[in-house]
């Protein structure tokens, strides 16, 4: 799991936090004080992001949303130099002032190892990890030819190059040779022209002189710990500390802007991603329980995940519900996303709505039949980053590991992805489609067809994205952080009962689960058959003693057929008892899968009874 480092030290007690997060399109700014004896949101503002011409300043951005932050309190923040800090006595200013950025592209990074599947693997880990988007990946067997990688070297101006292979103490030859490549490339950076490119070294500790004496003259030369010191272990920390402090150095100071947001703060600036990451990891801590996070945006899909020790994150760059909606047609195909709209539609007119959405990517949809579209795609998206992730969310490749027959039944070896749904205790949405779904329902509904939870696990979402300054904030202060987050950031859609199975010959209507539900004040009972769903009215910061008993075909955590006794949390939509199945399979003839997705719909109440009633005449 990626260390947590705290950047800066606390000197005096902190009562104010003003914090922003310099998108790619918007700058969000928002204001935490210590209300009685907990943090709270005061207020939020934003404002469109300036690094781009006419302006290429992020201070105006940042400027414009904090000033938002003074209107609406009626409190000075800003003077001349940039945030006023530590709080005046005559109440303006406040105690800390910090920032997080993907602004002017983000991070952009090329990873390069050895072997395509384990060193260079390692690498993309480390990079995806500190907030970084992996333009690609170089390895001596990924197919391509000398010049071939030379010149894609040369053409994609990366902001960094991450350069790893070998374990401690083996050959030397093969992550030279990458080394020599990287050199003939001679590879400038994005940002600030006459500047060298850096690059970080972690690979073979014996071949750092080698390395050394090929890219030191040509480049910014890093040397860190090597990824991999031996086959069976991981070491990421080292290198991801050092991505940020290159973050901070090269990428920031070169950006129009930066020095003068960096010198309003005493706490580096982070990537969004990272700091998500780093929110998403002290969430996990603190609830106890494994986390999956999702950020779906116009042009990328960010997957986090955190089982016990293992953190991960994935960026999908081509899946996205705007810039990206397109790629998420080619690679989902027209009938994939047809399975989840309950009326008859032209496959014509459905690739020209969603081409027309990539033309003009700040439309809503205006007409229910537009918004099904769009959370029909989104499903699809979201399945594919989420498959995506997987791919990359597992153990150690090239490990050789002794089975015993106890390790038969065992989930996550060599290679093999260690997410296992079973397990998952909470499942974060943010994004506009999700955050600002018109009903909560739809949202729920969203994370439960592409992400398919199984056993209970609790559903929330990100009610105005302000995740990666909660992430920051936590390196110095989670206590703070960790009390915003619960209280004004998560919004709880309430617990998903979902059933694996079946595992034998099961129809649709036949029995799958019986719920009971024990508030204190009342018991209510239920039986779902298999094929439906169901959704229980329990408020937000309402729990209920559940007991769960399968019939035997299906699994709800306990085994086939076994009943779980367990504690369900309540939420804004309530408890959602999905006996649907899992896999989800949806009916192949189009009539019955129209009529079950209309059922579902109704059974979670996600649209207006009257639009789904004209939909069933369809």
């Amino acid at each position: 799991m990626q260390e947590q480092k705290t950047a800066y030290k606390l000197d005096r007690e902190i009562n104010s936090v003003l914090a922003t997060d310099c998108g790619s399109t918007t700058t969000k700014a928002i204001l935490i004080e210590k209300v009685g004896d907990e943090y709270r949101l005061i207020v939020r503002g934003e404002a469109p992001t300036t690094v781009e011409a006419p302006f290429e300043d992020v201070t105006m951005g940042a400027r414009n949303a904090i000033r938002e932050i003074e209107e609406l309190t009626g409190r000075t923040f800003l003077n001349e130099k940039g945030v006023i800090t530590p709080t005046q006595p005559d109440g303006s200013g406040v105690d800390i002032y910090m920032s997080t950025s993907s602004a002017g592209g983000g991070l952009q990074m090329m990873v390069a190892g050895v072997v395509k599947t384990m060193t260079a693997e390692s690498a993309a880990r480390a990079a995806l990890g500190a907030g970084a988007i992996v333009m690609d990946v170089i390895s001596v067997d990924d197919g391509r030819k000398p010049h071939e990688k030379i010149q894609r070297i040369r053409n994609l101006r990366p902001d960094m190059i991450l350069l790893s292979g070998g374990i401690d103490g083996g050959t030397i030859t093969h992550v030279v040779e990458i080394a020599e490549l990287i050199s003939a490339a001679e590879p400038k950076p994005r940002l600030g022209i006459g500047f060298k490119l850096p690059v970080i070294y972690a690979g073979n500790k014996d071949a750092r002189k080698h390395i050394s004496n090929i890219l030191s003259q040509k480049t910014d030369l890093r040397i860190v710990d090597n990824l991999r010191p031996v086959l069976e272990k991981e070491v990421l920390g080292p290198a991801r500390e050092e991505i940020h402090n290159l973050f901070m150095e090269h990428v920031m100071a070169q950006a129009p802007g930066y020095n003068k947001l960096m010198s309003w703060t005493p706490v580096p600036i982070m990537p969004t991603p990272g700091a998500v990451g780093i929110c998403m990891q002290t969430a996990s801590r603190e609830y106890g329980l494994s986390v999956i996070g999702v950020d779906i945006g116009g042009a990328t899909t960010d997957v986090f995940s955190v089982f016990g020790e293992y953190f991960n994150r994935t960026v999908s760059a081509n899946l996205g519900m705007s810039y990206s909606i397109c790629n998420v047609l080619l690679e989902a195909g027209v009938p994939n996303i047809m399975r989840w709209i309950p009326f008859t539609i032209d496959e014509a007119d459905l690739r020209n709505r969603i081409r027309n959405k990539m033309i003009r990517p700040t439309t809503i949809p205006q007409t229910l039949d537009e918004l099904i579209i769009e959370q029909a795609i989104s499903r699809e998206a979201l399945r594919l980053a989420f498959i995506h992730h997987k791919s990359l969310a597992v153990g150690l490749r090239g490990v050789h590991r002794q089975r015993t027959i106890g390790d038969t039944f065992e989930q996550t070896g060599s290679g093999e992805t260690y997410i296992n749904m079973m397990e998952l205790g909470m499942l974060i949405g943010s994004g506009g489609v999700l955050s600002h779904a018109p009903r909560r329902a739809q949202a729920a509904m969203m994370l439960l067809d592409a992400f398919q939870p199984e056993g209970l696990t609790m559903l929330a979402v990100d009610s105005i994205f302000m995740m990666p300054q909660l992430g920051i904030l936590s390196t110095i202060h989670e206590k703070a952080a960790m009390q915003v987050f619960d209280r004004d950031c998560l919004v709880k859609l309430g617990s998903s009962i979902s059933a694996v199975g079946p595992s034998g010959n099961v129809k649709p209507g036949d029995p799958c689960l019986r719920v009971i539900l024990d508030t204190g004040d009342k018991k209510i009972e239920e039986e779902v058959p298999f094929g439906s769903m169901k959704l229980i009215p329990l408020p937000d910061g309402q729990t209920a003693r559940a007991v769960i008993q399968p019939t035997r075909q299906f699994d709800v955590g306990k085994g086939y057929g076994h009943t779980l006794e367990t504690t369900v949390n309540g939420g804004v939509v309530g408890v959602v008892i999905d006996c649907r199945g899992r896999p989800l399979q949806l009916p192949e003839d189009a009539e019955q899968r129209n009529a079950k997705l209309i059922e579902w719909f109704k059974a979670m109440n996600l649209y207006p009874e009257d639009a789904l009633k004209k939909y069933a005449k369809v």
